[in-house]
């Protein structure tokens, strides 16, 4: 990497690029790590005049536009951090729309961008619709002459139902296209590869990997667009601090190691699962750690299980439980994305996937 600018190679392969995105040597004292910069200011070398981009860490720190380089890369566009994952939402949608557009969401999606939406955007002239993005005629019939982004979540969450973007794509008539990839991770899918103008994270799930920090990003391929969402990061504030860059950063560089860690628990407990007792409907989009399935007892199991604990979140390597419908999922009761109350959610870490197999089964086999 010496002498890079920690963009990365476009030959190299992925995993050669999430070690290496964003990290150029310290040129002062040759550090390979850069350097955290915990400022809030920097100092002018004259009225007016400073280094860079870096006269107020609002607006730009050291630290985070190597974050920044580093998703951009594995994304394969221009990344934009965030303080969380509906920070980096809020972002997006409110550079890309105005007052009297129309938005298509799914009909299965994270609580929390239901609520902005309903709850928040709506009270500024926006109006949505959901729809079943699995049902391609459906989406196609959704998209009118308002619609100016049609928002993916794919897989799901949390049904973790696959959405296909390039079809997507084709039916949104050249409304903008956002993709979700907190679940999927670049590792495997790169949405802008498949047409979509953005991809947006939770980098507080895979992507840093180890639940101590609270993050979001935005990846968009047109230039325009990405000028028009650091205003947004700039105007609102809502960026991270140098440190969760940081933390991010470094999760960054095992990201490729990880998701195949927790693709291969979650095939362990997919495997266990499908012949359970009591248990249907297992779900398992074939990559990531995300499974979920139904039990009638679903709040008990998320009780009794050890290994797994029961929190909100997920993409930790510690591995995870939820019911979603009386935890993650709350402020969709009673909208055509809610939920059903027997639903659990695994959230599959990088332990020995035989140990997270036994917990199920105890868990389970103390069933009613």
């Amino acid at each position: 990497m010496s002498g890079s600018d920690g963009g990365g190679d476009d030959a190299w392969r992925f995993g050669t690029r999430a070690v290496h995105a964003g990290l150029t040597p310290d040129p002062t004292y040759g550090s390979v790590i850069p350097a955290i910069h915990q400022t809030s200011t920097f100092a002018q070398r004259a009225v007016g005049e400073f280094v860079e981009d870096y006269d107020y860490a609002r607006s730009a720190n050291p630290t985070r536009s190597a974050l920044e380089l580093a998703l951009g890369v594995l994304e394969g566009g221009l990344g934009s951090a965030f303080s969380s994952g509906m920070a980096a939402i809020h972002a997006l949608i409110t550079a890309v729309c105005s007052a009297g557009d129309h938005v298509v969401m799914p009909a299965d999606l994270y609580g929390g961008t239901y609520r902005l939406m309903d709850k928040v955007l709506t009270r500024f002239g926006l109006t949505y619709t959901l729809v079943d993005q699995t049902d391609l005629d459906a989406v196609a019939a959704a998209v009118t002459e308002t619609t100016r982004v049609v928002w993916v979540e794919t897989p799901t969450n949390p049904m973790l139902n696959v959405v296909d973007i390039p079809e997507i794509v084709e039916r949104a008539r050249g409304a903008f296209v956002a993709v979700d990839n907190t679940f999927a991770t670049p590792v495997n899918q790169r949405p802008l590869e498949l047409g979509a103008d953005a991809a947006v994270h939770s980098v507080t799930k895979y992507l840093g990997g180890h639940s101590d920090t609270v993050g979001g990003a935005v990846v968009v391929r047109d230039p325009a667009v990405h000028e028009q969402v650091r205003f947004v990061q700039n105007a609102i504030g809502a960026v991270p601090g140098p440190f969760d860059c940081f933390l991010v950063h470094r999760g960054l560089r095992t990201l490729h190691l990880r998701m195949a860690a927790h693709a291969a628990a979650a095939e362990a407990v997919v495997g266990f699962l499908r012949g359970a007792p009591g248990v249907s409907d297992v779900r398992w989009p074939g990559f990531s750690g995300m499974v979920s399935f139904r039990h009638p007892d679903a709040i008990g199991i998320a009780g009794r299980a050890r290994l797994f604990t029961l929190a909100e979140s997920l993409g930790g390597v510690e591995s995870l439980i939820e019911v979603p419908q009386a935890m993650t999922h709350q402020s969709v009761e009673g909208s055509a994305a809610a939920v059903p109350a027997d639903l659990v959610r695994l959230s599959c870490g990088v332990e020995a996937p035989e140990d997270l197999v036994e917990d199920l089964r105890a868990a389970i086999a103390g069933a009613p």
